[in-house]
C-alpha cells in the first residue's frame, strides 16, 4: 500500500483482453499482470466480467459468492495490501448477477450488482437487475461501484454529495467508444467527482471488437490516464481528495443541482 498523505489515493487501471469463458487462464492473467506492478497502489480496478468476458451463458459459468474467483480476489487484496474490484457473474439462489465485487485487503468484500442490464444483447433475459446503490469507503475516500451500462443513465450515478470516485468496469464494445468516453467525462464533470472507467481490449467469443479506451479523469473533465486505443495496459496514478474538495468549495454547482430520486 501507499505510504502517502490520507487525502491521496493511488489507483491501478487495468486495461486488457480476456480469454474467453475460461475463468482460471484469466485468473492466473491478472495475477501475472499483478505481480509485475512496480508502483505502490492502494486500488487496482479491472473490468467487467473480468474472468468470463461479457458472456450469456451464466447458468454454465456462474459462481457462488465463496467460488474460486471470489476467493482468488479475497487472497490476492491480503496478500499484497492493496483493494480490488470487478465484476464476475455470480449465482443466487437460482439467479444470476453481474456482480461488482470490492475486495479490501482486510474486512469483508462488498457487492453492487449491475442495476442497468444491456437488453441489445439480452443481458436481462440471463440476468437478474440489481436494485441498490453501492457506495464503499475506503482510506477516506467515498466510492460509488457501477457497471458499464449504468454510465448511459445519470440520475442513478447523481452525487448526492455522497461519493468522490465513480468507477464504471466495462465490456464496451468498439463500435460505441465515442459515447463511452464522452460520458465518463460528463458525469466527472456534471458530479464534481473523479471518475474510473476500465474497459477490456480484443474480440470476444461474439466476435465484438473492444477498443478499450479506458480513462482516469478529474473533476474537470480532464485525463489523468488516457492511453491509445486497443493497446493493453496497467497505469498508476494518485488522486488528491484535498484537490477535489478545494474546487467544490470554489465551484460549488452542486447547492444548484435539482433533487432528482431514482426508484
Amino acid at each position: 500500500m501507499s505510504n502517502l498523505s490520507s487525502s491521496d489515493l493511488t489507483v491501478t487501471q487495468v486495461q486488457s483482453s480476456l480469454f474467453w469463458q475460461d475463468p482460471e487462464a484469466n485468473r492466473a492473467h491478472f495475477e501475472d499482470v499483478l505481480n509485475d506492478l512496480t508502483d505502490s497502489t492502494d486500488l487496482v480496478v479491472l473490468p467487467e466480467m473480468f474472468s468470463t468476458g461479457f458472456t450469456m451463458s451464466p447458468e454454465t459459468l456462474a459462481e457462488e459468492f465463496d467460488g474460486p474467483t471470489i476467493t482468488w480476489m479475497r487472497e490476492q487484496a491480503q496478500q499484497r495490501g492493496i483493494a480490488l474490484c470487478g465484476s464476475v457473474v455470480i449465482a443466487e439462489q437460482g439467479r444470476y448477477y453481474n456482480r461488482f465485487v470490492w475486495t479490501p485487503p482486510a474486512g469483508d468484500q462488498i457487492f453492487y450488482d449491475k442495476r442497468h442490464l444491456f437488453r441489445m444483447a439480452n443481458e436481462h433475459e440471463h440476468y437478474e437487475a440489481g436494485t441498490d446503490r453501492v457506495v464503499v469507503d475506503y482510506l477516506g475516500w467515498r466510492i460509488l461501484l457501477q457497471v458499464c451500462y449504468d454510465l448511459r443513465f445519470p440520475v442513478f450515478s447523481r452525487n448526492c454529495d455522497d461519493y468522490d470516485l465513480a468507477i464504471y468496469v466495462a465490456n464496451w464494445p468498439a463500435a460505441r467508444q465515442h459515447p463511452w468516453r464522452i460520458l465518463l467525462q460528463a458525469r466527472a464533470i456534471e458530479n464534481l467527482c473523479y471518475v474510473s472507467g476500465v474497459n477490456r481490449v480484443g474480440v470476444d467469443g461474439n466476435g465484438v471488437k473492444h477498443s478499450g479506451d479506458s480513462m482516469l479523469i478529474d473533476f474537470k473533465g480532464e485525463a489523468i490516464i488516457d492511453r491509445p486505443a486497443y493497446e493493453p495496459y496497467c497505469e498508476t496514478r494518485t488522486l488528491s481528495l484535498q484537490k477535489l474538495l478545494d474546487f467544490r468549495r470554489k465551484f460549488p454547482a452542486w447547492r444548484d443541482a435539482d433533487k432528482f430520486q431514482y426508484e
